[in-house]
């Protein structure tokens, strides 16, 4: 066996394929093996699916997990960030400036793509993933067999994320006052994850707040500070004869600062209003944001038994 068959066997031992994130085999067959593509939230990347991944592995799935354009290995940093020149970082614009939502719908897309062969891949998006799913699903409805969002935005009738956000049912009183600069003056909604301590407490209180400071911090040091504008203010352009044809679920985090319960509420009362026919199937977890990191087997659980 060559150097370059050893370098495959060992990859495909452990999961970890190359060219899509993170990726594992099933380990077992279950009832009916689906395959799930894991998009992430803002500032997050495919690392963060870890535990709920290797969790639907153990059932017998198939996972793959994405960076998005601008995030986990595909991430760029303002220069400021990398200084710590705060002053600066509050105005330098962001090198994602110019990533499009229409760039990361593409690569879910292509993904997708991959992914076909078997089973309709379940399509799977946390938070502001759910902004970039719609757009794919617009994109490519024939690659799905079901559309999950994971407390995420699901943005028709305003049609883009900051739309909904401006909204009275969005308000919580937690995760406002992390926001760094101008978005739109900076091309991007900037964090910063290497904040002093009161920052990340703060930043745990408003995302992970179910998991103690211990269990955040590999989590929080494994964000990157901005998120493409577009993914903010873009549009889907969702319609019934696409977006609306596919079966859908939607599994709500009811402890849930940073994208409230009631708008997470309003959202699917929408959907189910655009696509009568085609409504959500919903079930409830009582966690924070970022059920990944509290809850990963309960999470893991819910997705395996949608069918």
């Amino acid at each position: 066996m060559n150097r370059r068959d050893v370098m495959k066997t060992a990859l495909v031992g452990t999961g970890l394929l190359p060219g899509l994130g993170l990726a594992a085999m099933p380990a077992k067959a279950p009832r009916r093996p689906r395959t799930f593509l894991l998009v992430h939230g803002a500032w997050h990347n495919a690392l963060h699916w870890t535990r709920v991944a290797e969790a639907l592995t153990s059932k017998g799935h198939q996972v793959v997990a994405i960076d998005l354009p601008g995030h986990g290995l595909n991430a760029r940093f303002p220069t400021s960030y990398l200084t710590g020149d705060a002053a600066r970082f509050k105005e330098e614009r962001s090198p994602l400036a110019d990533v499009t939502l229409d760039d990361c719908a593409d690569a879910v897309v292509a993904a997708l793509e991959k992914l076909q062969g078997g089973p309709k891949p379940v399509l799977v998006g946390h938070s502001a993933g759910g902004t970039v799913i719609t757009r794919a699903a617009e994109k490519a409805p024939h690659l799905i067999g079901r559309l999950v969002y994971l407390s995420a935005y699901v943005p028709l009738r305003l049609q883009s994320a900051s739309g909904y956000g401006a909204l009275p049912e969005a308000h919580t009183p937690y995760s406002a006052s992390l926001f760094i600069g101008d978005a739109a003056k900076l091309g991007a909604v900037r964090i910063n994850p290497r904040g002093d301590a009161a920052y990340r407490e703060a930043l745990r209180a408003g995302f992970y707040h179910d998991v103690d400071e211990a269990a955040f911090l590999p989590f929080a040091l494994t964000l990157t500070p901005d998120i493409p504008v577009s993914l903010w203010i873009g549009k889907v352009g969702a319609t019934k004869e696409r977006w609306g044809r596919i079966p859908r679920s939607y599994l709500r985090c009811a402890q849930d600062r940073a994208l409230a319960p009631a708008l997470q509420d309003l959202m699917i009362r929408e959907a189910d209003a655009f696509t009568p026919g085609n409504a959500f199937t919903v079930d409830t977890l009582d966690t924070s944001h970022s059920p990944f990191a509290s809850q990963p087997q309960k999470l893991a659980t819910l997705m395996d038994g949608l069918r």
